[in-house]
């Protein structure tokens, strides 16, 4: 179920059509506090949120549900408005998986949103990654730390597991954004930094082996 929370009555149908036409389930909202209301009670596939709402905004209610445990993981692509480049940045950074810039097309929404939908539910699962007492579960989509369960956030579980499928590899900066984030490098966003950091912190002493390759990007070396 793909939840659209917009609220022009015209755009919203609009969405809606289009995601039902090509085969997915979709529901809309007009605010931000029935949507918020409909969280507590059922989840989402994802959700399309735009950032201009009545009431609370989309920025607003982006950063709650990233801050509750049980809402962290549904994908969330931001409508932003033409020219809005903060609000694009301020999404990404509080951990939007993609956004949408008005006026959009809607055949580009249906692809965004099954861009990320593969993204969240992808076919390489079924086995584990792991670096000494470093483990990662791609089916379960756990990760643990000499038997404790860390609490990765979608993007920081992604970087990891890109880095341990790949040991050793210098990834840029350019190929990380383009691979996680499925968009293109924005030199004045400090979103991909951000992660790293706060991933490095959540991996403890594990933390450590991701490096930072100098004029590169980072690489993870396994045999640290």
């Amino acid at each position: 179920m793909i939840w659209c929370v917009e609220d022009d009555a015209s755009i919203r149908d609009i969405e809606l059509y289009a995601l039902t036409s090509t085969g997915f389930e979709a529901r809309g909202f007009d605010d931000g506090a029935s949507f918020w209301e409909a969280l507590q009670t059922e989840t989402p596939e994802l959700v399309l949120l735009d950032v201009m709402l009545p009431g609370e905004d989309g920025v607003s209610l982006l950063k709650k549900m990233k801050a509750a445990p049980a809402l962290r993981d549904i994908p969330v692509i931001m409508a932003t408005a033409k020219g809005a480049e903060y609000d694009k940045i301020q999404s990404l950074d509080l951990g939007a998986d993609d956004y949408l810039v008005k006026p959009f097309g809607v055949m580009e929404m249906v692809s965004r949103v099954k861009a990320v939908l593969r993204r969240c539910h992808p076919a390489d699962t079924g086995h584990v990654l792991s670096a000494g007492g470093l483990s990662m579960d791609l089916d379960c989509r756990t990760v643990t730390a000499d038997g404790q369960r860390l609490q990765l956030t979608y993007k920081e579980f992604e970087l990891l597991r890109l880095f341990l499928s790949h040991p050793g590899m210098a990834f840029t900066r350019e190929q990380l954004f383009t691979q996680v984030w499925n968009m293109e490098y924005m030199d004045d966003s400090r979103t991909l930094d951000m992660h790293i950091r706060t991933l490095r912190q959540k991996l403890g002493a594990y933390g450590k082996l991701i490096e930072t390759v100098r004029n590169v990007g980072y690489r993870m070396e396994i045999g640290l």
